[in-house]
């Protein structure tokens, strides 16, 4: 099981750009196991999958793990700053990391496999999924009034950079515009009030390529393929509560949300309107969120 987990991230990393070399590949029966071990010094990059049997025998030196461990073990002597090495955990309920690799940060795919894979791979790649935003200007500048003021600090509250996540906020508000994600994967939302149970959504924003209802879909692993199994020709969309729409933002990346609750202020004893929902930011662009 644990050799087909192997296989099946390495596999997926090649489709993603990475030029994996591994050894159920790369290690022809009577090959030799420690010149294959060898070639860990010539890589850009060394994945340590680090299950708890993996980081006790790495630190007993047995077998072959020991013998791997002396060779990354002089790669970081060579330079101890060195990000070389990406330790990965799984089938790890301690989180257990080898000793030579434990002031290394690595990547957690215990749980949510999609978004430990986002980082994995944004990691090798050199890139961020959270990129630093850029530093606004001192709000309290005597040239601001004090509405601006409030009206800055209010709006950075619609806002979560996180790859998945759940919010709901109210709509009238903030012009009705919510940020999720960040860096090249940030989509900028814009809702309008239709009724209480149905809500309007727009591809105005600047970094919003097109929009599309999800008809059909009942769950985010029934969504595959999103570049080219809906229709994003409308400038507007209304989606019913418990419905999926899919928005694509102009550096090809997916985002697939599902309604919530939506209330109309006035309707049904609501005192102010707002709308939730559940997303989730695909890495790959063909819009696959198996």
């Amino acid at each position: 099981e644990h050799e087909e987990w192997v296989l099946s991230l390495a596999t997926r990393l090649r489709e993603n750009g990475v030029d994996v070399i591994l050894d159920q590949w790369d290690l022809r029966l009577g090959g030799d196991i420690p010149a294959f071990m060898d070639r860990l010094t010539e890589s850009d990059r060394v994945i340590c999958v680090c299950s708890e049997a993996y980081a006790s025998k790495a630190n007993e030196g047995k077998n072959g793990v020991g013998y791997e461990k002396m060779i990354l073990t002089s790669e970081l002597i060579k330079n101890i700053n060195s990000e070389k090495i990406i330790p990965i955990v799984r089938c790890n309920k301690l989180k257990a990391i080898p000793t030579f690799l434990i002031t290394k940060r690595y990547v957690d795919f215990c749980a949510d496999f999609e978004s430990a894979y986002l980082e994995l791979i944004s990691g090798i790649h050199d890139e961020t999924t959270k990129a630093r935003p850029t530093v606004g200007k001192n709000l309290f500048e005597a040239s601001e009034s004090p509405i601006a003021i409030c009206n800055a600090i209010s709006s950075s509250q619609y806002s979560n950079p996180n790859s998945t996540g759940t919010v709901e906020f109210d709509y009238e508000n903030n012009n009705g515009c919510f940020v999720v994600g960040s860096g090249s994967m940030q989509f900028d939302l814009q809702f309008s009030s239709a009724s209480d149970a149905s809500i309007h959504m727009y591809n105005d924003p600047e970094n919003i390529e097109g929009i599309a209802l999800a008809d059909g879909v009942r769950s985010f692993s029934d969504i595959t393929n999103a570049s080219n199994a809906f229709d994003y020709t409308s400038r507007a969309r209304t989606p019913n509560s418990d419905e999926f729409v899919i928005v694509v933002n102009k550096n090809g990346f997916f985002l697939a949300i599902k309604l919530g609750v939506i209330k109309m202020k006035g309707r049904n004893g609501a005192k102010r309107s707002s709308v939730s929902f559940e997303y989730k930011i695909t890495q790959n662009k063909k819009g696959d969120f198996e």
